[in-house]
């Protein structure tokens, strides 16, 4: 997630098939506000009542007759590439030529992360002696010497999806089971809005046994890990008892009977829950007070984001709980700063009204985390436009410079009631730009941008390397930009490369080189496979596309989650996963090599057929001269030079 944009956990609740009548109108409601929601500042509430106040006033304008916002349903813009992105990593030496690829620990690959230092969950991790990984509600323990799964931990129903590793302690994501329905009032008359649960389970892998579980009813957004300390944050939604117009009552009887509910729910309706199963007793309740939650000075949200701190040495607990009152769905992380962004594309509409051209913008929150325990906000800032995911932001010498597309057209999750033609908006045409900021006081303040990245484009990835920056953008083609960030006053495009397709992440390859992955494309900009691209940008001024390799009509998990991606600097190898239809349909790892200004085809892997074959291999590791590939059905050891298989470990029930 990490970098993904995702509905799960939206503010706004909605029933499928019906809509607000435009005659039940509220003419109390004030005019839909087209707010500037720059500059940016967190404030505390200074005590419960005065935070329930606002948290009232700012979710008022929304209330309907179905809950929050008038509209039937929530659109998401349907490209995949959404969720792309390229990755950014620490500073590198200033030298121009610069493209380092990220240290690798002596004889085995890690996680592809966004920063050097600082870990990301996935599904697989490895010290290079045991192989970790989740798949089909189990972790497993695979010792790499015997090349045998030597341990089981059962999670049961939870769907665990990543996991974090710090010695013999791994911390577990999960979601619920099923989805929690909210209680309902009166009972004959249930609310269907379902509310997300994230699990945070805590595993002995020594012991091969669980230690505790944390449950909150939040929707897990992302994790950041600095040695034994995870970082985790969740996106919680109030928990009000909405009803809806049913053959008893009407629209206008539900609208008036929603607004009481808004102003009879208690605080603890809003804030998120907990329950904690540890050593042998549970425990449940609000998981934070009052004085540990911030809102934007002008609030612009109707959900909060928790940040949980855990020493995975010791036991869970509730996470040390900070909370802001914000909508974002975007976490990038340093050794010292974990940023979350919010661009307000989760804020509902208002109900019967006409929809609003609002200003597009993103804000930036700052929490200073080189201290153990609870992070502290420092910082706040706003930039136009929205991002693409983390990897649009990176800080470097105490810059944080953010790349985002103004003017998109189909902005993700855009509200657009059915009744309203959508030639009633006309949004401005699509531009991209890089905005450096710098932290004065508690702002993040503006300190230089350059625009004019692909005018009718939308970002489709980002990298920044030391001083140096990269933006692909496309509609048709693809523009990969360089950037000259040495100044953050002035920064500056100095080259640009236009070919067909686009490059969904960008990697470093070292020698002033960098690997793309993503599609190729027609002169039209119809897609038309996965390729990978080897661009020369020693030169700034002139990048140049080296080398290329085209798999016609297959995709790869690598263009939208950078951790399917591995590049191994000792030899050139390169392994992402493919899904190809040709004659049949066949996922395997691709392997090539970049060999100079060349990229070899090294063959595939594919997996031997079993009876749990979910979809084929999904990560690939470096241990020693092997290649390890995890999938859901099990793990296959092949040798690095000629690919030839030498052990399948299926995971059988």
């Amino acid at each position: 997630m990490n970098g993904k944009k995702l509905l799960a956990g939206a503010a706004v609740l909605v029933v499928a098939g019906v809509s607000v009548s435009s005659a039940v109108r509220d003419e109390t409601l004030a005019p839909p506000p087209i707010v500037d929601y720059g500059p940016v500042r967190l404030v505390a509430f200074d005590s419960c009542d005065n935070a329930l106040t606002e948290l009232r006033r700012a979710m008022s304008p929304y209330v309907s007759a179905y809950g929050l916002g008038g509209q039937r349903f929530l659109t998401m813009e349907s490209s995949a590439t959404d969720n792309s992105a390229g990755v950014a990593q620490k500073s590198v030496p200033d030298a121009p030529t610069a493209a380092t690829p990220p240290a690798q620990q002596q004889g085995h690959s890690t996680t592809n992360v966004h920063e050097q230092g600082v870990d990301e969950p996935d599904i697989v991790k490895t010290d290079g002696k045991r192989v970790v990984s989740i798949a089909d509600g189990k972790l497993r323990v695979i010792d790499v010497a015997s090349r045998a799964i030597t341990g089981t931990v059962d999670l049961g129903e939870r769907r665990a999806s990543q996991l974090l590793v710090s010695g013999d302690r791994a911390l577990v994501v999960a979601d619920s089971p099923v989805p929690m329905l909210k209680p309902s009032l009166p009972p004959d008359r249930p609310s269907f809005a379902p509310e997300n649960a994230t699990e945070l389970v805590l595993v002995d892998l020594k012991g091969l046994k669980e230690i505790s579980s944390l449950k909150t009813d939040g929707f897990y957004l992302d994790a950041r890990q600095i040695g034994g300390t995870a970082r985790v944050v969740v996106r919680s939604q109030p928990r009000l008892p909405w009803v809806y117009p049913d053959q008893t009552t009407n629209e206008a009887g539900s609208l008036r009977r929603n607004k009481e509910i808004l102003q009879s729910e208690p605080i603890s309706s809003w804030l998120p829950r907990y329950e904690l199963t540890e050593n042998g007793a549970k425990s449940s309740g609000t998981l934070v007070d009052c004085a540990n939650v911030s809102r934007p000075s002008a609030p612009s949200a109707t959900s909060m984001l928790t940040v949980l701190t855990f020493e995975l040495s010791g036991q869970l607990g509730t996470g040390q709980p900070v909370s802001i009152v914000a909508d974002g769905d975007t976490v990038y992380g340093t050794d010292r700063s974990l940023y979350i962004a919010d661009d307000h594309r989760l804020l509902p509409e208002l109900p019967s009204r006409p929809p609003v051209q609002r200003p597009i913008t993103t804000a930036i929150h700052q929490f200073d985390i080189g201290n153990p325990g609870q992070p502290k906000h420092v910082a706040s800032g706003d930039v136009n436009g929205t991002l693409l995911n983390q990897y649009s932001l990176s800080e470097h010498e105490g810059v944080l410079r953010v790349a985002t597309t103004t003017g998109t057209e189909n902005r993700c999750c855009w509200r657009m009631p059915a009744d309203v033609p959508q030639q009633n908006i006309a949004p401005a045409p699509s531009e991209s730009f890089v905005t450096t900021l710098r932290r004065e006081g508690n702002q993040l303040a503006k300190v230089g941008q350059v625009g004019g990245l692909g005018k009718g484009e939308r970002i489709y990835s980002v990298r920044f390397i030391g001083k140096l920056g990269y933006v692909v953008t496309f509609r048709q083609t693809d523009p990969l930009y360089t950037l000259d960030l040495s100044d953050p006053r002035q920064p500056r495009v100095t080259g640009e490369l236009k070919i067909t397709g686009f490059s969904a992440y960008l990697h470093p390859a070292g020698d002033g080189k960098l690997i793309g992955v993503g599609q190729e494309a027609t002169e039209q900009g119809r897609t038309t496979g996965t390729q990978v691209s080897l661009f020369d940008v020693a030169n700034p001024a002139s990048p140049q596309r080296l080398a290329q390799y085209h798999l016609p009509n297959s995709n790869s998990e690598a263009q939208f989650d950078p951790h399917a991606f591995l590049f191994w600097p000792q030899d050139g190898t390169l392994v992402i996963p493919v899904s190809a239809n040709r004659t049949n349909y066949e996922v395997s790892s691709l392997v090539l090599r970049v060999e100079g200004n060349q990229l070899r085809d090294s063959g595939k892997i594919v997996e031997p057929s079993s009876p749990n074959n979910y979809g084929g291999p999904r990560r690939t590791i470096v241990i020693g001269d092997q290649l390890w590939s995890i999938s859901n059905a099990g793990v296959q050891v092949n040798a690095r030079s000629g690919l030839a298989q030498q052990a399948w470990l299926p995971f059988t029930q």
